[in-house]
C-alpha cells in the first residue's frame, strides 16, 4: 500500500493529538437490567454510576438505558436460549433485519460465497451494515467487499449484541448506513465450559453437530484475565428432492403462457427442454418439437416435448413418449453443509497502574459445499459449444496420403460414424461451411452433478493498550488489527470447450493410425488432440459418453481469494468540565485503515472457455485515514419537565485513497421530562465509500432471472417508440419477417445473460437518517416498574446509491423511452440458430454508477417485561416477556434520479409488518421459553407482474408465523437443553417460477422462509 507523505503527515498528527488530549471505548461490560429495588434519586444514581458502559452509537460511558438511538440488546442468555449454531440464525428472526443475501439455505447458484453468513439491517443491502466486534472492524469474508462472515464469531464469547440501527458513519466509518451489529466480547467468564449439541429434522435430515469447550479466568490477583474458545459445528445437507414442495421443477400456467386468464390455475411439472439422452435439431428452426431424441427405451424418435404427449412415433414404429425432459430440481441444494473449527482466545493485564495491555486473536476455518444440476449444454446460444456458428459439424476434414507416398497431400471428408444415421440423412449444411451440421442440446448426467466445494480460513489479530488518568475521569485506547480471510474453491461439472470440440470431431480410424490393425474404431480426427488424451465423445442418447472421453472433455474449475485488513487506531474519551445539567462528555479519535483484495478464477473460466459464466480476475486496496470528535452537553437536570434534556453530536472526516475527503456526523436529542418517559432523536448524515469489487471489478458473466423482453408481439409496423426501436435490431426484423409479429421460445427466455462490472470513478454514496423514539418505562407504578416499552419512527434516504441501473429499467429506458446510451447495454441476436430466434435477447449488461437512490421509512416497537409469578403460586418463578415489531411504511428503489421509485415495502422478503416475541418462564432448576415469528402478507414483485399486464399484487402469499420452544434442566454445574424449531411444521410457500425471490430456483424464497420444516435438538453443557 502507498500513501502520499502528506497524508503520512496528517495522520502521525492526529495520532498524537488523540492520544495525548482524549480516551477511547474499554472493554464493555455486560449491559444489566434495571434493578428491582430502585427507591430512591440516590439509589437510581448509584445503579446508574453501575451501568456506566460504553454502548453502541457513542463512544462516551454511559449509562446503560441512556441510549439517545435506537438500540436494541440481545444478551447472553438469549442466545442460549436461542440454541443456535450459528448467531446468523437468531439476528434473522429480529424484524429490523432483512433477507439475507448469503446464508446456507439461499446461495446454490452463487458463484462464490457458498456458506457464508450474512446480515442486512433495514434490507438496504449487506454492504450497509457494518459488523464490529467490541466496536472494532472485522475482514471482510468476501472478495472485494467488507462484508463480515458472521461464521468468525465465536457464540461463546459474546456477552451481548448491539443492534443500532440508523447512520453512524459519524462515529465508526463508512458502511454503517443502515446502521451497526456489535459483538461484544463477555469478561466474567470463570472456569472450564463444555457444550455439546445435536440436531435433526422430522424427516431425518439436515443433522447439526455442535462441541464446544471454553475456559476462563483471572490471573495475578485479578491484575488479568483470558479466555480461550474451541469449537466445532457441523450443519447438515439439505436437497430440494428431500421436500415434497421442492422436489419438482413446478411452474405457474400463468408463467407459461403470460395469460391473466390463466393465473391461479395449479402448477404442473416443467422438465427442462435439456435432455440427458440429447435433442438433436437438423433443420435450424428454434422450434424444438420437431427435433430428434430417444425415449426412455433408448430408441430414436423424430419429435420432442417437455409437457405433453408427442404424436409421431419412434423409427422403429413405437409410440413416442413425452414428457421426456429432464427435473433439474431433483438434484439442488437447499442448504448447503458448513463445518466450522473455531479457535479464539482474549486476554487482559495491568502492567502499570491504569494501564492495560489486551490481545484477541481468533483463527477460523469454514468448509462449505453445494450441488446443482448437471451442465445443459448447447451447440449454440450463450455459452455454446460451437460459438462462431452454433452448429455442430458432423463431418471433418482430414487430411490423407493419396498417392501412398507418406505425405500427407490432400483432404477428404469424412463422416462421423456415432450419428445415428437417421440423423446424418435428414442433416445438410446450414452454416456454409461445406460440411453437413446439427445443433443440440443436452443434459451432460455422465459428467455428474455441478458441484462446489469451499474452504475458507480466517484470521484475526488485536493487540492494544488501554488505560485511565486523572482518577478515572479520562480513558484512552491504542490499538492494531490485522484480519486475512482466504478462501479456496474447487468446483467440478464444467466443460472444457476447445477439448469438447476436438473430442466432437469424431471420424473412423481407416488409416490405422494406431497401428492396432483395427480400421473401424473411433478416433479423434486431430493427431495432436489425440497426443493430449483426446478420446470421441458420443452425445447421442443417455450415458453415451464414455470414462475416457468424460477426463478429456471435463473441465475443473477453481478459485481463490485473499482479503486483508489493517486498521490502527488511538481514541480518547472522558469528561471535560462541569456546567447546569452536569459533566460534558467527549470523545475523540483517529484511525487508519488499509484494505485489499483479489479473486482469482481459473483460466478457462476467465475466458469463458468452460461452457459457463465468464469471470474475470478482480484486485484491488485502497486506503483511509480518519478522525473524529463526539460531545455530549448536559442542558438541564432534575427541574421540573426535564428531569434531563441533554444535546450531543459527532462529526467524522475520512480522506479515502479512492474517493477523497467525505464528511459525515450527527446530531441528537435526549428529553426525559420525567422519570417514566423519555424522548429520543437523531439526525445523521452517513457516507460509504465504494468497495474493492464495486471499483474495481472486470465485467463478469451472469444469468438474470425474471426478464421479460419488451418486443414481444412487435409487428412490422406501428407500437410507437417501442416498436421503432425493436425494429432498429436487425434480428427483430427477421423475426417479425418470418413469425408475423416478434415472437420468442422457452430457451429465449430463459436464456438470457449480460454481464455486471464496476466502475473506478465511483464517488461515496450519502445517507441521511431520522430517527424519533419514545421509551417508556413506568418505575413509578410497582406493577409495570420492570416494563420497557420504546417505539422509534424512522426514515432514512441514500443518495448516490452505488449500483448497476436494473435490468429491467434498462430494457425499458431503450425501448419505451427511447433512450440509446441505455440501448447501447443491449445486444440482440442478429440471427436465429438451432436453440435461439432472431432478435432474441442476448446480453442486457449492468455497470455500477452512483445514479440511484434508496429509501426506507417505518416503525419499530419493542417491548420487555420481567414479573414474579409469586402472585399465582408459583414461588421463585418468573416471566420474562419481550418483543419487537416492524411497520415498513416504503421501501423504495429508484434507478435513476427523477425515475418513478420501485416499491418493495410488502413484497416477498420485505413484508410490511414483522414481529418476533418471546416469553421465558423461569421456575429455578427448570426453564422453558417460546419465541414466536411472524412474516406478513407479502406479494410478488410488481415489475414481475406489470411485464404481463397485471397490477401490481398478482400473486399474494399469506402470513406466516413459526414457532420455537426450548426447555432447559440445571442440576448443579449440569445443564441439560432440549427444543423444537419450527414446532408448528410449516412449510415454505411455493412461489412463482422466475421471479426474483426464487434466488435457489427451488420455487420459494429460501433466505426468507423456513425450509427444513419442524427439528429437534438436544445438548448439555458443564461448568466446572
Amino acid at each position: 500500500m502507498h500513501i502520499s507523505q502528506t497524508r503520512r503527515r496528517l495522520f502521525g498528527s492526529c495520532a498524537a493529538l488523540s492520544i495525548a488530549v482524549a480516551a477511547s471505548p474499554a472493554s464493555a461490560q455486560d449491559l444489566e437490567a434495571p434493578s428491582e429495588d430502585v427507591t430512591s434519586d440516590a439509589a437510581a444514581s448509584e445503579n446508574a454510576a453501575q451501568n456506566r458502559i460504553v454502548v453502541t452509537g457513542s463512544r462516551i460511558l454511559s449509562d446503560s438505558a441512556a441510549s439517545t438511538q435506537p438500540l436494541q440488546v440481545l444478551d447472553a442468555a438469549n442466545i442460549a436460549q436461542s440454541g443456535v449454531t450459528n448467531i446468523q440464525d437468531l439476528l434473522l428472526e429480529n424484524p429490523v433485519f432483512g433477507a439475507p443475501t448469503f446464508a446456507r439455505t439461499n446461495n446454490a447458484f452463487g458463484v462464490t460465497g457458498t456458506g457464508v453468513a450474512t446480515v442486512d439491517l433495514r434490507n438496504l443491502g449487506i454492504a450497509r451494515t457494518l459488523v464490529l466486534v467490541n466496536g472494532r472492524r472485522v475482514v471482510g469474508g468476501l472478495a472485494g467487499t467488507n462484508t463480515v462472515d458472521l461464521n468468525v464469531i465465536p457464540t461463546q464469547f459474546i456477552g451481548r449484541i448491539d443492534i443500532l440501527t440508523g447512520g453512524a458513519s459519524s462515529l465508526y466509518g463508512s458502511d454503517a448506513v443502515a446502521g451497526v451489529v456489535n459483538f461484544v466480547y463477555r469478561d466474567d467468564l470463570e472456569g472450564l465450559n463444555l457444550e455439546g449439541r445435536y440436531g435433526i429434522t422430522e424427516q431425518g435430515d439436515a443433522e447439526d453437530y455442535r462441541l464446544n469447550a471454553t475456559f476462563g479466568g483471572s490471573i495475578d490477583d485479578g491484575r488479568g484475565r483470558f479466555m480461550l474458545h474451541a469449537g466445532y459445528s457441523d450443519q447438515g445437507q439439505l436437497l430440494s428432492r428431500e421436500r415434497s414442495n421442492t422436489l419438482v421443477d413446478d411452474i405457474d400456467l400463468f408463467v407459461l403462457s403470460g395469460d391473466p386468464a390463466d393465473f391461479g390455475t395449479p402448477s404442473e411439472p416443467f422438465f427442462s427442454s435439456f435432455p440427458p439422452q440429447g435433442r438433436f435439431d437438423v433443420n435450424g428452426t428454434p422450434s424444438n418439437a420437431d427435433d430428434f431424441t430417444f425415449n426412455p427405451s433408448g430408441v430414436l424418435q423424430p419429435c420432442f416435448s417437455v409437457n405433453s404427449t408427442p404424436t409421431c412415433t419412434a423409427f422403429d414404429g413405437s409410440p413416442a413418449s413425452g414428457p421426456n425432459g429432464f427435473n433439474r430440481q431433483f438434484f439442488r441444494t437447499l442448504a448447503s453443509p458448513v463445518q466450522r473449527y473455531v479457535f479464539a482466545g482474549t486476554a487482559d493485564y495491568e502492567i502499570a497502574p491504569g494501564v492495560t495491555a489486551f490481545v484477541e486473536g481468533t483463527y477460523v476455518k469454514t468448509q462449505s459445499a453445494r450441488i446443482i444440476e448437471p451442465f445443459a449444454s448447447s451447440s449454440s446460444g450463450t455459452n455454446g459449444l460451437f460459438p462462431a456458428t452454433g452448429r455442430a459439424p458432423i463431418e471433418t476434414r482430414v487430411l490423407v496420403d493419396s498417392d501412398g507416398d507418406g505425405v500427407l497431400d490432400s483432404s477428404e471428408i469424412r463422416l462421423n460414424p456415432l450419428v445415428p444415421d437417421e440423423i446424418v440423412a435428414a442433416a445438410s449444411d446450414l452454416d456454409g461451411d461445406g460440411l453437413r451440421d446439427i445443433g443440440f442440446v443436452r443434459r451432460l448426467l455422465e459428467v455428474g452433478e455441478r458441484t462446489n466445494d469451499t474452504t475458507r480460513d480466517f484470521f484475526r489479530v488485536v493487540a492494544g493498550l488501554q488505560g485511565e488518568f486523572a482518577d478515572g475521569q479520562f480513558r484512552w485506547d491504542v490499538s492494531y488489527n490485522y484480519g486475512q480471510t482466504t478462501e479456496n474453491q474447487r468446483s467440478a461439472g464444467a466443460l472444457n470447450v476447445p477439448n469438447f470440440q476436438q473430442a466432437f470431431a469424431a471420424v473412423a480410424d481407416v488409416d490405422d493410425v494406431d497401428g492396432d490393425g483395427d480400421t473401424t474404431e473411433v478416433i479423434c480426427a486431430s493427431a495432436d488432440a489425440r497426443a493430449q488424451g483426446c478420446a470421441p465423445v458420443n452425445i447421442f442418447g443417455l450415458n453415451a459418453i464414455s470414462p475416457e472421453a468424460l477426463a478429456y472433455i471435463d473441465a475443473p474449475g477453481s478459485f481463490q481469494t485473499e482479503i486483508e485488513q489493517r486498521v490502527f487506531q488511538a481514541n480518547l474519551s472522558g469528561e471535560l468540565f462541569e456546567i447546569w445539567g452536569g459533566p460534558v462528555g467527549f470523545a475523540t479519535g483517529v484511525e487508519y485503515r488499509e484494505e485489499a483484495s483479489l479473486a482469482d478464477f481459473d483460466s478457462l473460466t476467465n475466458q469463458g472457455l468452460n461452457a459457463s459464466n465468464q469471470i474475470p480476475d478482480t484486485q484491488g486496496e485502497f486506503d483511509v485515514i480518519e478522525g473524529f470528535v463526539e460531545v455530549r452537553v448536559p442542558i438541564l437536570s432534575d427541574v421540573p419537565f426535564f428531569r434531563t434534556l441533554e444535546l450531543a453530536g459527532a462529526v467524522r472526516l475520512s480522506d479515502y485513497s479512492t474517493v477523497g475527503s467525505v464528511t459525515s456526523w450527527n446530531g441528537q436529542v435526549l428529553w426525559e421530562p420525567i422519570d417514566d418517559i423519555r424522548f429520543r432523536g437523531t439526525y445523521s448524515r452517513a457516507v460509504r465509500a465504494p468497495n474493492i469489487g464495486e471499483l474495481f471489478s472486470a465485467q463478469s458473466q451472469t444469468f438474470p432471472p425474471g426478464l421479460t423482453d419488451p418486443c414481444v408481439g412487435i409487428g412490422p409496423s406501428g407500437g410507437g417508440t417501442l416498436g421503432d426501436t425493436c425494429r432498429s435490431f436487425a434480428g427483430v426484423n427477421e423475426n417479425i419477417a418470418l413469425n408475423g409479429v416478434f415472437t420468442l421460445n422457452q430457451a429465449d427466455i430463459q436464456g438470457i445473460s449480460g454481464f455486471n462490472g464496476g466502475n473506478p470513478n465511483l464517488a461515496e454514496e450519502t445517507a441521511d437518517t431520522l430517527t424519533l423514539g419514545l421509551v417508556i418505562n413506568p418505575r413509578s407504578i410497582e406493577p409495570l416498574r420492570n416494563l420497557t416499552l420504546t417505539v422509534d419512527y424512522f426514515d432514512i434516504e441514500i443518495e448516490n446509491v452505488i449500483a448497476a441501473p436494473t435490468r429491467p429499467f434498462t430494457l425499458d429506458q431503450c425501448f419505451n423511452k427511447g433512450n440509446r446510451v441505455f440501448c447501447d447495454l443491449i445486444t440482440r441476436r442478429a440471427a436465429g440458430d438451432s436453440t435461439n430466434s432472431a432478435g432474441s435477447l442476448e446480453f442486457v449488461n449492468a455497470i455500477q454508477s452512483n445514479g440511484a437512490l434508496r429509501e426506507t421509512e417505518g416503525v419499530d416497537v419493542t417491548v420487555q417485561y420481567n414479573t414474579s409469578l409469586d402472585g399465582i403460586g408459583l414461588e421463585n418463578a418468573n416471566l420474562n416477556l419481550s418483543g419487537a415489531y416492524t411497520h415498513l411504511i416504503k421501501l423504495n428503489f429508484l434507478p435513476a434520479v427523477g425515475q418513478p421509485a420501485n416499491p418493495l415495502a410488502g413484497e416477498v422478503g420485505s413484508a410490511k409488518d414483522r414481529f418476533t416475541t418471546t416469553a421465558l418462564f423461569d421456575f429455578g432448576a427448570i426453564s422453558w421459553g417460546l419465541t414466536g415469528t411472524y412474516i406478513g402478507a407479502s406479494t410478488e414483485d410488481d415489475q414481475f407482474c406489470s411485464a404481463f399486464g397485471l397490477d401490481a399484487g398478482c400473486f399474494r402469499q399469506g402470513a406466516e408465523f413459526n414457532l420455537d420452544t426450548q426447555v432447559v434442566f440445571d442440576i448443579d454445574e449440569l445443564q441439560i437443553f432440549a427444543g423444537v424449531d419450527n414446532l408448528l411444521d410449516n412449510d415454505a410457500p411455493n412461489l412463482l417460477t422466475g421471479t426474483t425471490f426464487n434466488a435457489t430456483s427451488t420455487d420459494t424464497a429460501s433466505g426468507v422462509y423456513d425450509i427444513l420444516g419442524r427439528r429437534y435438538y438436544a445438548g448439555v453443557r458443564f461448568r466446572f
